[in-house]
């Protein structure tokens, strides 16, 4: 019987679009010199991390496509727009994440078998200039990574590629120092194992999301008590709480009220709405108001 007053909330991945924007040309920097470094050192490893970086960069591009394309304004047959693609793209992210983790083991079991010749001061020096922008690009992501499921997933990309310069520069140190070829080989086993786990927990997020699960830190059981301590409120039923998209939640529920109070119901309608606002951070909140009764006759329609 009525709707909340915002239809169209800002996502937390909009907010954030010029900061994937700048980070995404530095990354695509990072790749040009890595690439360049490689070219000039004979580094597989430096090639293999550039080719990390381009994988990163790929992702952090598919984000900013998405919050564009979450952006496009709503129509009738798409009443939300398409702000769920921010979510698609950050399972795609967890997925590029995975099958980069199958590329490095590959990698390291070749280099296993036949180590390269390559140059350790010039592993370190082009492997820390990649560590310094990704640092930057982490300090220009952090605050977004809080608020958006899709700007998270940029900035894991990016945190592991600032793992894999560790890596490199390791191993370069190791390979100047002692010739040993096998330390980077080693490293980028070590970077593999601490990328999956964040790469799991980034897709069982979107998954959670894409499911329709209440959000995380919902509890219905203490939302539907809080709406029953309106006055006017007898009963609340068939509630569901669900997330359109990072920062965007919504929630429906059907509120049985006294007849006599559903003649105020535009004064009802405002002040559960604003509880939810103000109490639950549900901007968006779909309520019905109906007389005491109405869920018997409902039952018997759907038997």
């Amino acid at each position: 019987m009525g709707a909340g007053h915002d239809h169209g909330p800002i996502t937390a991945g909009a907010a954030n679009k010029r900061r994937l924007a700048v980070v995404l040309g530095m990354m695509l920097t990072v790749a040009v010199v890595q690439v360049t470094g490689a070219a000039m050192s004979g580094s597989l490893a430096l090639l293999a991390d550039a080719g990390h970086t381009v994988t990163d960069s790929l992702g952090i591009a598919l984000a900013l496509t998405a919050v564009w394309i979450a952006g496009r304004p709503a129509t009738a047959t798409r009443t939300f727009g398409l702000q769920r693609a921010e979510i698609l793209a950050a399972a795609v992210n967890a997925i590029v994440l995975f099958l980069l983790c199958g590329f490095i083991v590959m990698e390291a079991v070749d280099r296993f078998r036949e180590p390269a010749e390559v140059s350790g001061l010039g592993m370190i020096l082009v492997a820390g200039f990649g560590l310094v922008m990704n640092v930057v690009a982490l300090i220009i992501l952090k605050s977004g990574a809080k608020e958006s499921l899709n700007v998270k997933g940029a900035y894991l990309e990016v945190m592991s590629d600032a793992l894999a310069s560790v890596g490199v520069i390791a191993g370069g140190l190791i390979v100047l120092f002692t010739g040993w070829q096998q330390a980077d080989t080693l490293v980028s086993l070590g970077i593999a194992a601490i990328i999956v786990p964040r790469a799991w927990s980034l897709l069982k997020e979107a998954v959670h999301i894409l499911l329709e699960a209440a959000p995380k830190g919902m509890n219905l059981t203490e939302l539907r008590s809080h709406l029953m301590e309106h006055p006017a409120v007898i009963d609340v039923h068939d509630l569901h709480v669900w997330t359109i998209t990072s920062g965007v939640p919504v929630m429906s529920a059907h509120v049985v009220v006294a007849e006599a109070d559903l003649r105020d119901s535009g004064r009802m309608l405002d002040e559960l709405h604003e509880c939810m606002a103000g109490h639950f951070d549900v901007e968006h909140s779909t309520l019905q108001l109906e007389p005491p009764g109405h869920a018997d006759h409902e039952g018997a329609r759907h038997a």
